[in-house]
């Protein structure tokens, strides 16, 4: 369980509408609205491990509530459910449960508590005090019967360093003042459990909505997305790009089905493994489940395949586009978090831990290669047990080397995952929060889990597995993208990935639009996305429609142009109108593009032909 503890001047909440289907939301015992005055604002997210223990972790959070009161000498407290402090949440009842324990077990103590309800849309105000102890955070697990009956001790904190490309290595936090301001944003977040913006909306749910690209479908299940033409270009341009990357690194695609038998052993052993948690629902007698990744179907090619030594590295790889992850229901945001997704997929098979640790670092490197690609920022955090780090520092640093930049360092007392060591690469949103995209993992479990095996020609062995994802989730790539255009100047994506690439606009439609025509049809022969805005608006209204669209080049068409064939292109990057021909304008374009995928343009060429998705 995360809490985050505000002191308040004062919280003011209103319940606007309910999220989810009927009985989701708590409608009886709490209030729809409220404000309490000089209190401490408990901000709470109910993780997936709290569903075992709930009476330990809500006498532990009480614990917590209590230290935190008695140092701000408040007796007055605001239990606020909001999911957003945590990526892997509980289910809906067991949240409930805990949030009512806590305002039980505080209340009989003597405390004067306002709930706000869970499962509703909420608006909330808040006035932070600002003093040294106004914001603080805890996450607290709970402490089970069976490993204090067993003598087993609580699990030791991670120690965090930052190691720069030439090996030194400083304390996490005491590192803060000489890095990156998205690195020391990082450190804050996942070290000191600081939240940026806490109540703030990510500027991409505006964006993405404003600019036509993906909206909430409210017929469906909530936090389930639709795509309109100009989103779905930039997935589809975003999901070749991976392909690509990932068969010219060497990977095989496969298909693997989305549904499995719950009754199968080893699914029924292993759900849940891979940090998610999966949607069942009853078929006939049979009790399915629609899985998260492509982790299961990969695993089980694998297991079916005779593979020699001489195959590997071994490297499956699946565009999951029917990827699902259980969200709180009323508590997803936008193209961070939602529940079905696109997960570009690999796992590869490898010889021993020396192939492991080669193919770890190939593998981190192609990922910085989409961040050159997808001009996105990405901060490295590499994660082992302590064990691997001190049997491989070297090798750490020599990781760290190749990355060129510092890289935040969790070193974890004892294996309790799956992974003995992975590397994950976090984007930082408009509001200073991380948005983890790729990442790569050595599994030590799961070929022995899922008689996975290879052969010498003499014995069998169970080859160590990597876990990759080379961009992360295609959507979580959109929202890093759309993130880092709130903080440009003039906000626009890569050419490559933009909807519409050179717009022609014509002075007079009736006498210009022919040689805009003309001028299209070349572009598009050398498959730029090119349109013509035809609307009977002026000239000044049509280049502000150009500036919304965020178009990179766009040019205005009169008779100049037409009579001495020169073009003044207006280049968005840099603000500037630059003279030139239309072979220079393609060039222009070819060359923003270079290797990337290119697709047809989704919506029609003249603009008075494009309809509006959202009613804005």
């Amino acid at each position: 369980m995360r809490l985050l503890f505000i002191h308040s001047d004062h919280l003011e909440f209103e319940a606007r509408e309910t999220a989810g289907p009927d009985g989701l939301a708590e409608t009886e015992g709490v209030p729809m609205e409220g404000r309490m005055e000089e209190c401490v604002t408990v901000f709470a997210s109910v993780e997936s491990d709290d569903e075992a223990d709930v009476e330990g972790v809500v006498e532990n959070a009480l614990a917590e509530l209590r230290d935190v009161t008695d140092q701000l000498n408040t007796g007055r407290v605001v239990l606020y459910p909001y999911a957003h402090l945590s990526e892997d949440l509980a289910g809906p009842d067991a949240a409930k449960q805990v949030m009512r324990d806590l305002e039980t077990e505080l209340e009989a103590d003597g405390y004067e508590v306002l709930r706000a309800p869970f499962g509703w849309y909420k608006s909330f105000e808040v006035s932070c005090k600002g003093h040294p102890l106004s914001e603080l955070s805890r996450h607290v697990a709970a402490h089970r019967d069976e490993d204090e009956e067993a003598g087993e001790p609580d699990r030791e904190p991670s120690e965090w360093l930052v190691m720069h490309p030439d090996g030194s290595v400083a304390d996490a936090v005491e590192a803060k003042a000489d890095v990156s301001g998205d690195m020391r944003a990082f450190i804050e977040d996942e070290v000191e459990g600081i939240v940026a913006s806490p109540g703030e909306e990510p500027p991409h749910l505006e964006l993405m909505r404003e600019k036509e690209f993906v909206g909430y479908d409210e017929l469906s299940d909530v936090g389930n997305l639709r795509f309109y033409p100009r989103g779905k270009l930039v997935r589809d341009a975003l999901m070749a790009y991976v392909n690509d990357l990932i068969v010219g690194y060497g990977g095989m695609p496969v298909e693997t089905p989305i549904m499995y038998d719950l009754g199968a052993r080893s699914i029924r052993e292993h759900a849940g493994k891979f940090g998610e948690r999966q949607y069942r629902f009853e078929s006939g007698d049979r009790r399915m489940m629609l899985r998260f990744a492509a982790c299961f179907g990969q695993f089980s090619i694998m297991r079916d395949m005779h593979i020699s030594v001489n195959d590997l590295p071994l490297r499956i790889y699946e565009m999951s586009t029917y990827s699902f992850r259980r969200e709180q229901k009323g508590e997803v945001a936008g193209l961070k978090r939602l529940r079905a997704f696109t997960m570009p997929d690999m796992h590869t098979a490898t010889r021993d831990m020396d192939q492991a640790r080669a193919e770890l670092m190939a593998q981190a490197k192609l990922a910085l290669q989409t961040s050159e690609d997808l001009d996105i920022n990405y901060e490295p955090a590499i994660r082992m047990t302590r064990e691997f780090y001190e049997n491989n520092e070297a090798w750490v640093e020599d990781v760290v080397a190749d990355l060129e930049k510092p890289a935040l360092l969790e070193i974890i007392p004892e294996r309790h995952h799956y992974w003995s060591a992975k590397i994950d690469f976090a984007a930082i949103d408009g509001l200073g929060r991380p948005i983890e995209n790729p990442t790569v993992q050595i599994d030590v479990e799961s070929a022995e889990r899922f008689d996975i095996e290879y052969t010498d020609g003499t014995h069998q062995h169970h080859p160590p597995i990597l876990h990759y994802s080379p961009s992360g989730g295609i959507e979580r790539v959109m929202a890093a993208l759309l993130e880092d255009t709130a903080t440009m100047d003039t906000p626009q994506l890569p050419t490559w990935l933009s909807p519409t690439q050179v717009r022609f606009i014509p002075v007079n439609p009736d006498a210009h639009l022919g040689y805009c025509e003309e001028l299209a049809d070349d572009l598009e022969a050398a498959e730029i996305r090119v349109d013509i805005d035809d609307r009977n608006e002026s000239v000044g209204r049509r280049i502000a429609g150009a500036e919304t669209d965020w178009v990179p080049y766009y040019v205005v068409v009169g008779d100049d142009e037409i009579e001495d064939g020169q073009l003044g292109v207006n280049v968005r990057a840099t603000g500037e109108e630059r003279d030139m021909g239309l072979g220079d304008l393609r060039e222009l374009v070819e060359g923003d593009v270079g290797d990337l995928p290119q697709r047809a343009r989704y919506l029609p060429r003249h603009v008075s032909d494009h309809p509006h998705f959202t009613g804005g």
